[in-house]
């Protein structure tokens, strides 16, 4: 058996191993289809031949543009398997976009899924030389250099049966120190840039979160984060693979909801905004009840909560507590983990920080969250909180074989076997991050008594104040986004007198709000103007101001009308805020709120 040193020799080693009926499930028109073990590496052996017929070799970098499904795993370990490099590109990038890493990275072929992404490819590569090929999963071309995945499957596995061992052979050969993967970077801060992370980057990363995180072939991972994130790669592909865990795609992000209650998963993958739309939407559900059904939740929830306030705080609950809290888990809890299936063992978190009162709800239904910390340049993962040993508010301590210190001005500096080799074709850029031996995140954090890491928010985002006072914007956007009314929250003030705040509503709760109050608006522009829309979120902000200190707190705000997008270039893949982007697209609204340097007590919306 290969020694899993690297990725293709963990695929091999767990189709050895688990012989898994279902190593995979998507769903299809029939219903939920399961792949075996075997046939996912009859498929990843066939593709990594016929891509090396069409010209890939080693080093040679394939971009993979593509939803979630099971073809991704495929192509992405076909690739490895031939010594070649995965350079994943998020399918909502637009063209533009594309062409820059396409160009960037200098790929040789591209693996695209839907018809809508072939479009996108065929403008992004107009006039780029480098890419000789490129294969379609969802149907044929009659354009000489595109390729029908299902075709290459066939032709791959003709050549398969004349060389029986020549993905093995292949695969031996490559080395854990050779490069597995370029992932650009979202950008918050600039142009993106192509975090080169080894087999051995990677591998590592995963051998240290198994040590942390119990995982069996018993479990089922439903998988709905971007696989062409580092995040869902590592955790929800390399990991469930190692662990021998059925990995399913979900049709889609919408869709998470009634896949699960399908797949029944024992694990899911999240980032923090999954999780606040799943508290706000159980909130909003419990309000539509009738009266005795709410009184009965929130009574469940208040004793479910006392229960996870003990666990966090290591001691235990009184008898009648503990049976007060055994049969809310029965009457509330249980009810809202059927809607996920019920098998629920755990969920993960990651991409940004989770808010405490986040995972202690999660907690307090029965479901435990487990945030964790890293960045694309660290395979990802750098903390992760162990069960049974959580803490709220941190990201736990380091993972084992990884090392983290605080810098200057506050800065988290990690060094180990997860750290990126540097940055594609990016050489000032590796050297700004990659010094002394340490590699310098950009966030600004503690290591508290127990070693476990708080971090407070990112060294590019801390607003300095024309009085001179740093405040840090995450947590207390995190804060107002726990609230039900808000989907989006951004701070400004770097520079200025007091700090503002741009609030995106829940639109669907809004809007079911004012037809329900009769508030008279004939589009989202007058809604957000409404005296009653403005009063709900100056209480809202102003519970939020009766928590901080008085030169972090919102002195005004405005409303938007519309969601912030990834399409309009504010958000990025991963539904982080583009803070600077946010600053020109908003100007105006931001000099309104800034207009005579009024100091309220409370907060004071800006009126259009």
């Amino acid at each position: 058996m290969l020694a899993a040193e690297t990725l293709c020799g963990i695929l091999l080693n767990a189709v050895a191993a688990h012989r898994k009926p279902a190593q995979f499930m998507r769903k299809g028109a029939d219903g939920w289809e399961s792949l075996s073990g075997e046939r996912a590496l009859a498929d990843v052996e066939s593709l990594s031949l016929a891509l090396q017929d069409l010209g890939l070799a080693r080093g040679d970098r394939l971009a993979l543009l593509s939803e979630n499904r099971y073809e991704w795993p495929v192509a992405d370990l076909a690739v490895l398997g031939a010594g070649a490099v995965t350079v994943p590109i998020y399918p909502t990038l637009l063209a533009q976009q594309v062409r820059f890493l396409l160009e960037n990275s200098e790929a040789k072929l591209a693996v695209v899924s839907t018809p809508a992404q072939l479009e996108k490819i065929r403008v992004a590569a107009e006039g780029l030389p480098a890419l000789k090929a490129i294969v379609f999963m969802d149907g044929a071309s009659t354009i000489p250099r595109e390729h029908a995945f299902a075709n290459l499957l066939e032709r791959g596995a003709g050549l398969r049966a004349r060389q029986p061992d020549a993905y093995r052979i292949s695969a031996a050969s490559v080395a854990p120190t050779d490069l597995a993967t370029i992932i650009y970077t979202s950008g918050t801060t600039g142009e993106p840039k192509g975090a080169m992370l080894t087999h051995g980057n990677i591998v590592s990363n995963v051998r240290a979160c198994l040590q942390v995180m119990a995982l069996s072939p018993g479990d089922t991972c439903l998988s709905f984060l971007p696989l062409c994130h580092i995040f869902e790669r590592m955790g929800g592909l390399y990991s469930m693979l190692d662990a021998g865990v059925t990995i399913a795609y979900a049709e889609n992000l919408e869709a998470v909801a009634e896949n699960a209650r399908e797949v029944r998963p024992t694990v899911l993958m999240g980032v923090p905004r999954f999780y606040e739309k799943v508290y706000a939407r159980v909130l909003d559900g419990a309000q539509r009840m009738p009266p005795l059904r709410q009184r009965l939740f929130h009574w469940g929830l208040r004793q479910g909560q006392a229960k996870a306030r003990a666990h966090f705080e290591r001691r235990r609950l009184s008898g009648l507590a503990a049976w007060q809290a055994g049969l809310a888990d029965r009457l509330v809890a249980a009810k809202i983990r059927e809607r996920v299936g019920g098998r629920l063992r755990f969920c993960i978190s990651g991409g940004a920080a989770l808010p405490a009162s986040i995972m202690e709800f999660f907690f307090a239904i029965g479901i435990p969250i487990y945030e964790g910390y890293g960045l694309t340049e660290t395979s990802p993962v750098i903390c992760l909180n162990p069960p049974e040993r959580e803490k709220p508010g941190s990201v736990g301590p380091p993972i084992p074989g990884v090392e983290v210190r605080i810098g200057d001005q506050g800065e988290i500096l990690t060094r180990g076997p997860h750290v990126m080799q540097g940055y594609f074709k990016n050489e000032p850029a590796t050297r700004q991050a990659l010094r002394d031996g340490w590699f310098h995140t950009g966030d600004v954090g503690h290591l508290d008594a127990d070693g476990y890491l708080v971090i407070t928010d990112r060294l590019k985002d801390l607003l300095v104040t024309a009085g001179g006072k740093k405040i840090a914007p995450q947590p207390i956007e995190a804060r107002l986004k726990t609230n039900p009314w808000v989907s989006e929250a951004v701070l400004l003030g770097d520079g200025r007198p007091f700090v503002v705040g741009l609030i995106v509503p829940d639109f669907t709760l809004l809007e079911a709000e004012a037809r329900k109050r009769g508030w008279a608006a004939k589009d989202r522009a007058s809604l957000i103007t409404h005296p009653e829309v403005i009063a709900l979120y100056e209480r809202e902000i102003e519970s939020v101001n009766g928590e901080l200190a008085q030169f972090e707190k919102i002195k005004r705000f405005a409303i938007l009308d519309r969601e912030l997008t990834q399409e309009s270039g504010e958000l990025t893949p991963t539904l982080k805020v583009k803070r600077r982007v946010i600053v020109q697209r908003f100007a105006e609204r931001i000099e309104e709120l800034y207009r005579g340097h009024a100091r309220p007590e409370a907060p004071q919306a800006a009126r259009s």
